[in-house]
């Protein structure tokens, strides 16, 4: 699994982006264009996902990502985890969509 700073992410275009936190989290502030696929949820939602492109995992601070991205990337996907989450994000003055 290979790992992205969030500024590298928001450089990159055209990327799936799976925020893991909760919906209460998600809705509170998140990477333009994300999608919320809790993590507990993440193991139905496999088949949802374009095996062809690179999967950006996020959450709020990167310790649910890498566990969901660890196992994303066990069932054959390409998948890069967002190190410093959203948090990291924010920290960073990039825009949060609401």
């Amino acid at each position: 699994m290979a790992d992205i700073t969030v500024q590298e992410l928001h450089d990159l275009t055209d990327v799936t982006v799976v925020d893991v936190r909760e919906p209460f989290e998600f809705e509170t502030g998140r990477v333009p264009g994300a999608v919320n696929i809790p993590l507990q949820t993440v193991p139905d939602a496999v088949g949802e996902l374009d095996p062809d492109k690179p999967v950006y995992v996020i959450c709020q601070h990167g310790v649910r990502s890498e566990r969901a991205a660890s196992f994303l990337e066990s069932r054959g996907l390409d998948v890069v985890n967002v190190l410093g989450g959203t948090s990291a994000w924010s920290e960073a003055g990039l825009p949060l969509e609401r």
